[in-house]
This record gives C-alpha cells, sequence and structure tokens, in this order.
C-alpha cells in the first residue's frame, strides 16, 4: 500500500516538475545552463528539487514585473526638468566622457543621465562610512531617504533608527525602505517605532500573511544600499547598517568593504532608484514632478569635476542592465580592468568578456576574499578563479574577508556598488551601481587596491591544483548549482 502512494507521488511530481520546465522554456524564458541546472535536480531529486523550486526558483509574476515598471519614474521624466543636467549630445562633446561615448550612450538607453559637477568621497570599512552618515543625518534639513538590504537591530542599527526617529519628530520627511529577507532578523516593532516617530517604512517583497517563513519572493532581494539626504548627498556601496560590517566579526577580520558618498546633481540618480522601489513598496501614485516641488530634486550645485552615471538592474527586466555595463567597459578596456568582489560565478558572456580582454594584453585582476562568508558559493568562486588563472589573469586573495565590488578600468572609470560579480547579482536581485569618471578618483582607489595587494596572498594554477579531491569535488557540484541561486 505505501509502495503505491509513492508512486502516485512519483507520479504527481514527475508531471509538476515537466510543467515547471515548460514554463522556464517558454513563459520566464530562462538561459539554457539555467534550465540545465534545474532539470538535472528535478531529474534525481525529484520531490525535493520540486520543494527546491518553488521556494528558490520561481521567477516573478507577470503581476508584480507590471506593477514594478508601473511605477517606476523615468529618470529622463525628472532631470530633463532640472537645469545645469546636460543631455546625451552635450555629454559627448564633454571632454571627460569623449572616449567613452559607446559605455555612455549604453548606460544612456537604460535611463541614465552622464551628471557633472560631483564630489565623491570613498570609504574602505563601516565605522568611517556610519560615522559621516550620522553626522549627515543629523545635518539633514528636509528629508532622508533610506533603502538598506540589511537593517539589523543592534547597536549600530538602533544608533541610526534613534537618529531617523528625531528628525521625523522634528518634522523631516523621513522614509525607510529594507528588504524582508534581508532584514528578517530584525522583529517588525523595530520599524513600528520610526512610523509612530512620524517616519514611513516600506518593506520589500513582505511575506503571505507576515509570516516570515512564507515569503514565495526568497530569491529575489532587493539588495540595494542607498542613503539620500535633502537630495543632495547619497550613498552608496556595500556596507549594510549592522554590527558585522563594523569589522567586529572574529571569523571574518579584517573586513574590508568599499562605499561611496556623493554630494552634487549625481545624488539624482540615487534619489530616482529609492523612488522607484518606494512607489511599489507603498503603492504610492505620487505625480513624478511633485517629488521636484517637494525638494527631493533641489537646484544643482557644482560641489567638485567627477561625472557619473548611475545604473540600476533587477529581475523586473530581461535586461541585465549592470551586466552589460560592465561587459562593454571590460572588453574596450585598454590598459588594466582590476575587479573586487566576494562571491566570483560569471556566466559565459561576463566570462568570455575578461577573456577578451586578457588576451589582448589588457592587465586583468581579480581579488576575492580568504576568508569566506559562504562557504557553499566559495568553491563555485575557487571553481572559476582556476579557469580565470588558467588564461593568465592574477588571482588575489585577501587576508580577511573582502566585501567590496567594485571595478576599476584603465585610468579614469571606477564603477562601486551593491553588485557582486555572480548570476544572482546580475540577474535576481535588484542592485545599483555607479560609474565614476575621473582620473583623480581613478589614482585614489588605484592606490587602495595596491594596498590590498600587499594584504592578499596571489595565487596561480599550481594553487588551485593542489586542492584535495574532495575539494575539486565540491568545487564542481557547487559550479553546476550555481546558476541556480
Amino acid at each position: 500500500m505505501y509502495a503505491n502512494w509513492f508512486l502516485l507521488l512519483i507520479t504527481i511530481t514527475a508531471f509538476l516538475n515537466f510543467f515547471l520546465l515548460l514554463i522556464m522554456v517558454f513563459l520566464e524564458k530562462r538561459k539554457t545552463q539555467t534550465i540545465i541546472a534545474w532539470l538535472t535536480i528535478l531529474t534525481f531529486l525529484p520531490i525535493f528539487g520540486f520543494i527546491l523550486y518553488i521556494v528558490f526558483g520561481s521567477g516573478l509574476s507577470r503581476r508584480v514585473r507590471h506593477m514594478i515598471k508601473k511605477k517606476a519614474i523615468s529618470e529622463r521624466d525628472i532631470i530633463r526638468n532640472v537645469d545645469g543636467i546636460q543631455n546625451l549630445e552635450e555629454a559627448k562633446l564633454d571632454g571627460i566622457l569623449k572616449n567613452d561615448v559607446e559605455l555612455v550612450t549604453l548606460c544612456y538607453s537604460f535611463g541614465s543621465y552622464p551628471i557633472p559637477g560631483n564630489e565623491i568621497k570613498i570609504f574602505t570599512n563601516g565605522i568611517d562610512k556610519i560615522d559621516s552618515l550620522r553626522r549627515d543625518l543629523l545635518a539633514a534639513k528636509k528629508s532622508i531617504n533610506l533603502e538598506y538590504y540589511i537593517f539589523a537591530n543592534d547597536f549600530v542599527g538602533r544608533e541610526i533608527m534613534r537618529i531617523l526617529c528625531k528628525k521625523a519628530k522634528e518634522g523631516l520627511d523621513v522614509r525607510l525602505i529594507y528588504d524582508s529577507i534581508g532584514s528578517r532578523k530584525a522583529p517588525r516593532r523595530f520599524f513600528k517605532q520610526l512610523e509612530k516617530a512620524g517616519g514611513k517604512v516600506g518593506e520589500f517583497f513582505p511575506p503571505f500573511m507576515h509570516i516570515r517563513l512564507l515569503n514565495l519572493k526568497l530569491n529575489y532581494r532587493n539588495h540595494r544600499k542607498l542613503a539620500i539626504i535633502d537630495g543632495c548627498i547619497g550613498y552608496t556601496g556595500g556596507i549594510n547598517i549592522r554590527d558585522d560590517h563594523m569589522g567586529i566579526h572574529k571569523k571574518l577580520r579584517p573586513w574590508r568593504d568599499t562605499h561611496v558618498r556623493i554630494e552634487g546633481s549625481g545624488v539624482y540618480a540615487l534619489q530616482n532608484i529609492f523612488l522607484d522601489d518606494w512607489r511599489y513598496c507603498k503603492n504610492d501614485n505620487t505625480p513624478p514632478l511633485l517629488y521636484m516641488e517637494n525638494g527631493f530634486f533641489p537646484k544643482p550645485k557644482i560641489c567638485g569635476n567627477v561625472t557619473i552615471q548611475a545604473v540600476a538592474s533587477g529581475p523586473d527586466s530581461q535586461v541585465q542592465k549592470i551586466k552589460e555595463t560592465l561587459v562593454q567597459m571590460i572588453i574596450n578596456a585598454k590598459e588594466k580592468v582590476y575587479i573586487q568582489t566576494p562571491y566570483f560565478i560569471p556566466d559565459d558572456v561576463f566570462f568570455a568578456a575578461l577573456r577578451i580582454a586578457s588576451k589582448s594584453g589588457v592587465d586583468v585582476r581579480i581579488m576575492v576574499p580568504k576568508k569566506p562568508d559562504k562557504r557553499t558559493v566559495y568553491c563555485a568562486t575557487l571553481s572559476y578563479l582556476k579557469e580565470m588563472s588558467e588564461i593568465g589573469i592574477k588571482i588575489y586573495l585577501y587576508e580577511g574577508f573582502l566585501h567590496s565590488k567594485t571595478v576599476l578600468v584603465d585610468d579614469n572609470k571606477l564603477v562601486v556598488g551593491t553588485c557582486n560579480m555572480d548570476n544572482r547579482s546580475f540577474g535576481l536581485n535588484f542592485e545599483d551601481v555607479i560609474i565614476s569618471y575621473s582620473t583623480e578618483v581613478n589614482k585614489n582607489y588605484l592606490n587602495i587596491y595596491e594596498k590590498d595587494i600587499n594584504h592578499s596572498l596571489e595565487v596561480n594554477i599550481d594553487y588551485f591544483k593542489k586542492k584535495r579531491w574532495i575539494t575539486k569535488f565540491l568545487q564542481a557540484i557547487m559550479r553546476l548549482l550555481s546558476s541556480l541561486f
């Protein structure tokens, strides 16, 4: 009798798994490597694979994608109403951008304006970033907009929350978006205190019936870390509102990260990304131009000489905008491509771009942590790094945990943001990066990168060949599964 029930269960599961594959092929139009990976799991582990797909593999529904797009504000709709901002034709004549017209045009096609006149400050650790953010929050006069993947209920989180509540009580427009998964350990009452103080809170992709374990969008995370103060100061990068990101985690010391503070009109782009997410989270129907009247986009102010573009991407779009931006930069690099990322799991296109650059004589370097925070993902990372090493790319293992997400190209382009170099960040997460066009900024970060090399172990192909067979086996398995998550 039990055998009959088990056979029936297997039959039903097999039918459902076949139906899931049809959805992936014809409706969601997944990549071939993703379909093959899911086919392998659903075939050999039919029941477990079905559960795994429901939790992690199902795509965003058409309704959700439509709602996100419906609520989005075109950056052009905002910026074209602001005096002093360059259009594409003016940008092409800009001396700073004249050698990067193709890149500027690509990002412009994604809706990103090149915005001059900014000052950029780079932070390489959480303590300095939080100190700066604290000062800017306390000095805020009109509005504060924060969006963080992780906003923890710990020492740092409670300190920032107290400041937000204080400013909300003073009458400022204070808004906070937190990711349902990233901030799952913080109870809702922690965020409710901001609403009681007069602020506004949005939870990105909240779970069904507000039960944390029933989140069917578990695989789609808002990984952004944004702070916009008075519409003229902005932050983005890898550092969350969390004690661990201050470098106090014993097993992951030293914690090395990268975050930037932008002052100038380039903050408009970050503000726009925040408002897109806010309008979706809160079903906000405020007319876009009303945000300008409310001071979210103040009169442009020249604060420096750095031109920036901001690029945002997410699973709501079939186009992986950040990945395509990076590929364009890599294949057009003339001298160097220096990458820092905690996770390196490239798809075929990104892999090919790095190979082409390296074989064309470009100095390509990849730096990852020596101390991983996720060992399964790290196994896949090492597998890809082995192939990178085989084609002559220099590999560095940072003596600690490297959470920095940066790409330095030649002497005038630097990408900093929230996006890791992996399939999850490119296709599943909501991410953002800024591109700075500046020889001064690049020179500054090149010095930082070289200091990081002094605290890193350079490895070659022999390092990977000496790994035990069990390690190589795990690397092969995790590489197969890496396209799923």
